[in-house]
């Protein structure tokens, strides 16, 4: 059985694929406690936007928006190629090796420190790296929950989004199925972790769950159309690696509903 692995290239693609999928998730939750300036990075003073109620608010973007356009993308060409059922498959397996992950983090945070490391970087400006530790990996549980089910939520909203444009145009205009159902995945995304984490987590107004919603999708709309070229050149590096007849099949066979990609696909060293 090994040789579908290792020698046939639809399935080497998919591992490389979900390997990729995973590891970029669980990054982006493990460098999400950072938030950033995005005026910042361009020198630009804060946007200062006014938004139900809401004053002073500018681009402070969690550093987990880095890499989630990178997952949405991905979500697309596994969905191009696999089919829905692919996509679920990472999915849930991406969200039961953060949770995992968590458990990891909040265990580690509870072993008890030596004590000569508690103030091993105070030199550095770190008095207390007990302390440091837990303010990186110990992110709250509300917020560990909302960008979970954000996750998920949104990951299904992409695929049936996708399956429904992609029954309209056909094969072509793969940019409009898979900017389209970002789009739409990432509004959900955007409000259902600031619900879950902020309003139901810390008591924030709803005005303000809107607000800081809608300035976080300004970003994410932003980039799904920056991105819109890299996933089309993806496209071509995978038909180019696949060969057009495996890539038309493989097409073909992810529009099927029961199909996960795989079904009758000849194998390619």
């Amino acid at each position: 059985m090994i040789h579908i692995i290792t020698k046939n290239r639809p399935v080497k693609l998919f591992v490389g694929i979900a390997a990729f999928f995973v590891a970029n998730a669980l990054i982006a939750e493990c460098i999400g406690g950072k938030i950033f300036s995005l005026e910042g990075i361009f020198g630009v003073k804060p946007a200062n936007i006014s938004l139900f109620g809401q004053t002073g608010l500018s681009f402070s973007l969690t550093c987990g928006v880095l890499l989630w356009p990178l997952e949405f993308i991905i979500t697309d060409i596994v969905n191009e190629y696999y089919g829905p059922k692919a996509v679920k498959r990472i999915s849930y397996t991406a969200v039961i090796l953060i949770s995992y992950a968590f458990l990891m983090f909040y265990a580690s945070m509870s072993t008890p420190p030596a004590g000569w490391w508690i103030g091993s970087k105070a030199d550095q400006g770190i008095p207390d790296m007990q302390a440091a530790y837990s303010g990186i990996f110990g992110q709250g549980m509300w917020i560990i929950l909302g960008s979970l089910v954000a996750f998920m939520v949104s990951q299904l909203i992409d695929v049936f989004v996708f399956h429904k444009i992609k029954k309209v145009t056909g094969e072509k205009k793969v940019w409009l199925r898979a900017t389209g159902s970002t789009l739409v995945s990432q509004l959900v995304d955007s409000f259902i972790v600031l619900a879950i984490a902020f309003k139901l987590g810390n008591d924030w107004s709803w005005s303000k769950v809107i607000a800081i919603g809608c300035v976080n999708y300004m970003y994410k709309f932003s980039m799904a159309i920056i991105l819109t070229p890299v996933l089309l050149f993806v496209e071509k590096r995978i038909e180019a690696y696949l060969g057009h007849e495996t890539a038309m099949k493989m097409k073909r066979e992810a529009m099927g509903e029961e199909s996960d990609g795989f079904d009758n696909i000849p194998a390619a060293g």
